[in-house]
């Protein structure tokens, strides 16, 4: 069975607006949610603690979830800043 994992980065957004997105993410079921935390050495204030938000989800994930998943993306858009995204797919046993 094949997966889809997407590596989400809101580039400056503070942890606890990651921490909100991810707990709205996770509502969706089937959706897990996993921060990833900054590797830098150096601090920086006005770099945000998380590098990127990991997501994943199986190919049973419906229409309808799969469109409010994008909703949630994109109104911490709207808010936020924009953000990338990485699609990656990948085989469970």
């Amino acid at each position: 069975m094949t997966h889809t994992q997407e590596k989400i980065t809101y580039p400056c957004l503070p942890l606890a607006i990651y921490r909100e997105l991810a707990a709205h993410l996770s509502q969706i079921e089937g959706v897990t949610t996993e921060l990833i935390s900054q590797q830098s050495q150096q601090f920086d204030y006005e770099q945000s603690q998380i590098d990127h938000l990991k997501i994943a989800y199986p190919p049973t994930l419906s229409a309808l979830e799969k469109q409010r998943l994008e909703e949630i993306l994109n109104y911490y858009a709207q808010i936020h800043n924009s953000y990338t995204r990485e699609v990656k797919e990948y085989c469970v046993s």
